[in-house]
């Protein structure tokens, strides 16, 4: 069925904007050049380059040479939809204990058009891994959530949807019924299983969570290898646990905590700045009409019009075109005078971004701080009494630090090491080191001289989660000949604190609803 076209009064930037950040979303590590962006979207170079310009700006792409590339900061708008649907944070932690009870990989799943859309992943590392990602959307008759879902419509979906490639269905026993046949056995059953339908030797077992009105608002996926069990055995061995699971997030779902009003991004009146400073090449219209999306998040899944226009600091016409254009795109739903988000925000780059590790986060922020200081900037964690470096930029002077990814060092004589140490709680054995380190702690900074090797200086910073633990410390790299400790404090931790900020910017979006490795 082709794409209707668009209302007259949808807001074509938008439709434009949203047209790229679908390409990157598609192109393998989320980055394309801005002629492929051109060639792929049929849109003239001009409009594609203001368009990467305008998203630059709100932090939702960076350049790198000549590639355009997701940034972190877009796992926003998949997060105002996680946070309005409430599942991943009400049913998140016992679909957690769920998977460390069996010692399997589960899944929750809601319905989006006709697949299934994965919202939370709660999944066991083995050789034998599951590769799915939050974000991730499969087609409902290849997979044990789908005749669920078809079952509480009443009918199987057959909407027409370019599926990413997938192996053809094995010959396994679920192959043999069609998508009508198990959806009518899974409303008699109440559970469904996928046979090796979506990948050969992946089974799983899936069964409805249902909200106090009796409407299937999800789906729990228990999945596992064939190596590990058959679809029959693994209904035989684990239905009752599930149902036991899912039945303890239905009275999650009636008793749940009241909603907050977490926000991610709560206004859009900063785009008017934006349009003065960068002029024709800011698309004003496209930062506000993604703005609408970031409108809805906890205790606001459904909103007015005027409510919407409240949140992003719109003006009433301006924020109803943009519902109208995204309603047309498919990322809102309209009920009567209520819209909502829908799990399509998901499209717009979360599944792929959801797989960045913080070293992968830093890299980008370390570069821009090596390029400004013309210093090496590195990232490292504690590993036992030792950091191990996770990401450098190193300088290009002929004199500069070179140590490589993977180094380990001595934690207590490094600056990195000292702000690690500083970040943990407890006794560090020594009264000399827990002296230092309560400095350490109190300054919020580390500085070593000559510790390491005559001449070296190293300055560092903590780079603190969402909860405020310190996960890992960023620091600057110099000759002690280059500056004085004082000129070093005034010059060079100003910056180094602004990269630990914008590392925390991005992992505070992205970690949100996914795990960011370390």
């Amino acid at each position: 069925m082709p794409q209707l076209p668009p209302p007259a009064e949808a807001v074509g930037p938008l439709i434009r904007g949203i047209a790229v950040l679908r390409e990157l979303t598609a192109a393998p590590g989320g980055r394309r050049s801005p002629g492929e962006l051109a060639r792929s979207t049929a849109l003239a170079r001009s409009t594609v380059d203001r368009i990467v310009a305008t998203l630059a700006r709100i932090g939702y792409v960076r350049t790198e040479g000549r590639e355009v590339v997701l940034a972190p900061q877009l796992m926003e708008l998949g997060n105002a939809y996680l946070l309005a649907v409430g599942l991943p944070d009400l049913l998140g932690p016992h679909a957690d204990r769920l998977a460390d009870a069996l010692d399997e990989s589960v899944s929750i799943a809601v319905p989006d058009r006709d697949g299934i859309r994965f919202v939370h992943q709660a999944t066991r590392r083995r050789s034998l891994s599951l590769s799915f990602r939050i974000g991730d959307l499969l087609p409902a008759d290849r997979t044990a959530p789908g005749p669920l879902f078809a079952a509480d419509r009443g009918r199987p979906a057959h909407e027409p949807h370019d599926w990413p490639a997938l192996p053809p269905p094995s010959a396994a026993a679920g192959a043999s019924l069609s998508f009508e046949q198990r959806t009518e056995q899974a409303g008699r059953d109440g559970w469904s299983v996928d046979d090796q339908l979506i990948e050969p030797g992946l089974v799983a077992l899936a069964a409805p969570v249902r909200d106090p009105a009796g409407r299937q608002v999800c789906a729990v996926s228990v999945v596992s290898h064939t190596s590990r069990h058959t679809a029959e055995d693994l209904r035989a061995a684990l239905l009752p646990q599930l149902l036991a699971a899912t039945g303890e997030m239905e009275l999650e779902l009636r008793h749940g905590p009241p909603p907050t009003t977490e926000s991610e991004r709560p206004t859009a009146a900063w785009t008017a700045d934006a349009k003065q400073e960068a002029g024709s090449d800011f698309v004003e219209s496209l930062a506000r009409g993604l703005s609408v999306l970031t409108a809805f998040g906890s205790g606001r899944s459904s909103l007015t019009l005027s409510a919407v226009a409240q949140a992003t600091g719109l003006p009433r016409a301006t924020a109803r075109r943009a519902l109208i254009t995204l309603h047309h795109l498919g990322y809102i739903s309209q009920e009567g005078r209520e819209f909502g988000i829908t799990p399509q925000a998901l499209d717009l780059g979360f599944a792929p971004l959801s797989r960045l590790t913080l070293p992968q986060l830093a890299q980008p922020h370390l570069r821009d701080l090596c390029s400004r200081l013309h210093d090496s900037a590195s990232m490292a964690v504690l590993d036992g009494t030792d950091i191990r470096y996770t990401a450098r930029a190193a300088s290009e002077r002929i004199m500069a630090v070179r140590i490589d990814v993977g180094t380990r060092l001595p934690a207590e004589a490094t600056a990195m090491g000292q702000v690690l140490l500083a970040g943990q709680h407890g006794g560090t054995g020594r009264a000399e080191l827990a002296v230092l380190l309560e400095r350490v702690a109190a300054q919020g900074y580390a500085m070593v001289s000559d510790e390491l090797e005559h001449g070296l200086r190293s300055i560092a910073v903590a780079v603190r989660d969402r909860a405020g633990r310190t996960v890992a410390a960023v620091n600057a790299a110099m000759h002690a000949q280059r500056n004085s400790p004082e000129q070093t404090l005034a010059d060079v931790l100003p910056a180094l604190r602004g990269t630990a900020e914008r590392i925390e910017a991005d992992l505070r979006v992205a970690g949100r609803f996914a795990a960011v490795q370390g």
